[in-house]
């Protein structure tokens, strides 16, 4: 089996399929690509047509190797790449039946642990808070995760200068107060703060919701300066969470090596695929660093994230990002819901599990045909 061509389709979400010479193809899924990523896909096609599908790692190193000097580091070109990545492993699935997880090692879990972040979980206030924390626990789901950082804040002085003053950092404080009130005591409640604030405020913040007994306080400063996440952890009882925008297990090297995280936070379908980042598992749980993998992407990407989340010891949750979205279970062609009570249900169909719904699909697309 070879392959004979690659395509892509944006439509809402990032896709690239990957067709071979027997009929059967692999679809993937990229995240946080700006203009440029379909391009990338194109130039790097030749890279992989005539070659055995089933060699995933090679092809992709092959891959990266040949464009280092082009960006191959970590950006939008890892993250194009990534997407070809996970259609291969969707293919190579598919071309020895069985699922995708069997290829990575098996399975140590059934269901992946979702949590869902709210962002601001609407209006700031206790009531608010409440209603999104109920709806949550509703739906069956045990992690819940709010925004912090709010540049409109009324103590904020200057919105450069992203230093927290007296009032403000009251203010979060009490807001975190009324998460965990929102949510109980029982409930996983983690926060996150964009990486906005310096190393002094990230420090302050760290340890004024000690307190409130966090999943983790997720990169309470910018992720360039791993020295100065360390700082933090080192004076905080609060866990830190970071890694979003990191790429490739080269790029956790020096996080996981000063032990500057408890927990880490790669995105799956961005940084480099399914491969790579249980390659980026097995470094962190050496470290005993659990990890809970970023997710602001559609169906196909949270289905193809939940195989490395299987197949890894140190899994903790998976993000969910697309509360209120009533065309979830519209993407995928699935015999059941996706998200059951909480957790994604691992199918044990060939390659990822399920096939993109191209129909509903185009609707969202000007591009006929969908894939081009």
């Amino acid at each position: 089996m070879k392959i004979t061509d690659i395509k892509t389709a944006q439509a809402r979400y990032n896709y690239v399929r990957v067709y071979t010479d027997e009929g059967l193809v692999g679809t993937g899924e990229c995240s946080h690509c700006g203009s440029g990523w379909r391009k990338i896909v194109e130039d790097l096609k030749g890279t992989f047509i005539g070659k055995d599908p089933l060699d995933v790692d090679c092809l992709f190193e092959e891959a990266r190797r040949a464009h280092i000097f082009r960006g191959a580091l970590a950006g939008l070109f890892i993250s194009a790449l990534t997407g070809i990545e996970i259609a291969l492993w969707d293919l190579a699935g598919k071309a020895l039946d069985v699922p995708v997880y069997r290829l990575l090692g098996g399975k140590f879990r059934d269901r992946i642990r979702l949590y869902v972040d709210s962002a601001h979980g609407g209006a700031e206030d206790f009531e608010s808070y409440k209603k999104t924390a109920d709806w949550v626990k509703e739906q069956g789901f045990t992690a819940i995760k709010f925004d912090l950082d709010d540049g409109g804040n009324p103590y904020k002085l200057d919105k450069w200068n992203w230093s927290v003053t007296p009032g403000e950092l009251e203010d979060l404080t009490e807001r975190v107060a009324m998460m965990r009130e929102a949510v109980g005591s029982k409930m996983d409640l983690a926060v996150d703060m964009h990486g906005f604030y310096d190393g002094y405020s990230g420090l302050k913040i760290a340890c004024a919701v000690e307190p409130y007994n966090l999943l983790w306080l997720e990169e309470p400063v910018p992720p360039e300066n791993i020295d100065a996440l360390l700082r933090i952890k080192q004076a905080t009882h609060t866990p830190l969470c970071v890694g979003e925008n990191l790429y490739l297990r080269y790029g956790f090297r020096e996080l996981l090596e000063k032990q500057a995280a408890d927990v880490i936070m790669p995105d799956i379908s961005k940084c480099g695929g399914l491969s790579e980042c249980r390659k980026i598992a097995n470094m962190a749980e050496i470290y005993y660093i659990p990890m809970a993998p970023h997710n602001n992407s559609g169906p196909l990407s949270t289905l193809a994230d939940s195989h490395v989340c299987a197949s890894i010891p140190n899994f903790l949750a998976l993000e969910w990002h697309r509360m209120g979205d009533d065309t979830w279970d519209d993407v995928l062609l699935t015999n059941e819901p996706l998200i059951q009570d909480g957790y994604v249900v691992l199918p044990d169909t060939p390659g990822l599990g399920a096939e993109l719904n191209d129909d509903f699909v185009q609707q969202s697309s000007s591009e006929t045909p969908l894939f081009q």
